[in-house]
């Protein structure tokens, strides 16, 4: 479970001071597929660094699992960061000089351990990336690469899946495409999946919805 207590955020000090996240608490259950909608500079990423272990707060506390995250070492942190969350971004941050097995073995190896070959395999057939796996990421295309880079995240099988604008570098066919893969790996996996976007329609698959507006949550719900 995912647990966040008056999490607030701020930069810079007097009148340069700017309140990202104010005072925001809300409570994910394990499993649930969340989306996090809101104009720009409302928040929505500065919400999912803080949750990935990215960005330390100001104030308040998140919580995983009963574990207070910001509460840990550096080295733990780093460790939380590494295996209990998957962060996919917009732009794929993929290594250039690495092929596609490269990439998605690579928290693994980072983490010091031995690659799981089934899982890997696994995760080829499911992305859909049977045939490519010497290929560099500029031998593919953009929803290859994002699939890599879901793969990536999924390699670790990490409790908690933080997507932001995943599919914004992407056309419609693709995007959904990508939707559909993270929807898998929510319910095969059981992993909670939270989304950021601006994008409705992608809001609208998931099973809830969190609307932020100047760093503070105006909206809570459950989709039909």
């Amino acid at each position: 479970m995912l647990k966040v207590e008056n999490l607030t955020k701020i930069y810079g000090k007097g009148e340069n001071e700017v309140r990202a996240l104010d005072n925001v608490s809300f409570t994910i259950k394990d499993g649930e597929f969340v989306a996090i909608i809101g104009p720009s500079g409302s928040g929505k990423s500065t919400l999912l660094h803080i949750l990935g272990g990215v960005d330390r707060p100001s104030s308040g506390k998140v919580f995983v699992d009963d574990i207070d995250v910001y509460s840990q070492k550096e080295d733990a942190l780093a460790i939380f960061r590494r295996r209990e969350v998957g962060l996919i971004y917009q732009f794929y941050n993929l290594i250039p000089v690495m092929d596609v097995i490269e990439n998605i073995t690579l928290p693994v190896l980072m983490d010091g351990k031995k690659v799981n070959k089934e899982r890997l395999r696994e995760l080829i057939q499911l992305l859909g990336l049977k045939g490519r796996e010497k290929h560099l990421p500029n031998q593919l295309s953009g929803g290859q690469q994002q699939r890599v880079s879901i793969g990536r995240a999924l390699m670790n099988n990490p409790a908690i899946m933080l997507a932001d604008e995943p599919t914004g570098n992407l056309d419609s066919k693709n995007s959904q495409e990508i939707m559909e893969l993270l929807k898998v790996s929510n319910k095969k996996y059981h992993q909670t999946l939270i989304v950021i976007t601006h994008d409705e329609n992608i809001a609208l698959q998931a099973g809830r919805i969190i609307a932020i507006e100047d760093g503070k949550v105006t909206r809570d719900e459950v989709v039909a």
